[in-house]
């Protein structure tokens, strides 16, 4: 599998979940934001993304619209990370081409259950 990317702009949650991509052997890149993920994304095709909503700047609903639009990465699965659990966002999400969401804070279980969930684990 191609590496996974984590965009997220909090460093602590983007951390961990690199970490946790570690532990069940999915090989990632992190993104510290909109920004880096957007200039890494215009050479890099990930074999998933997790992504963060609530960014400054370019949000992560404009990136996975983003991403539904790039021929390249449509295929690749999505999963959004936040800590917005209004049901609203839930369905702006999984309308705008989201795989799956998690709720804040994830888990090592509920990561391998969503990954299981979109194919990246078996």
């Amino acid at each position: 599998m191609n590496e996974a990317l984590v965009i997220d702009d909090n460093r602590s949650t983007a951390d961990a979940l690199y970490q946790m991509l570690t532990v069940l052997d999915v090989p990632a890149r992190v993104a510290y934001g909109s920004s880096p993920a957007i200039s890494l994304l215009s050479s890099f095709t990930p074999g998933l993304i997790l992504l963060d909503i609530n960014m400054p700047g370019v949000d992560g609903l404009e990136i996975l619209a983003y991403l539904r639009r790039e021929p390249r990465l449509i295929p690749v699965p999505v999963i959004v990370i936040t800590s917005d659990d209004q049901p609203e966002t839930g369905d702006r999400v999984l309308k705008g081409g989201a795989n799956a969401i998690i709720i804040k804070p994830a888990t090592l279980e509920i990561l391998e259950s969503n990954l299981k969930k979109v194919g990246v684990l078996k």
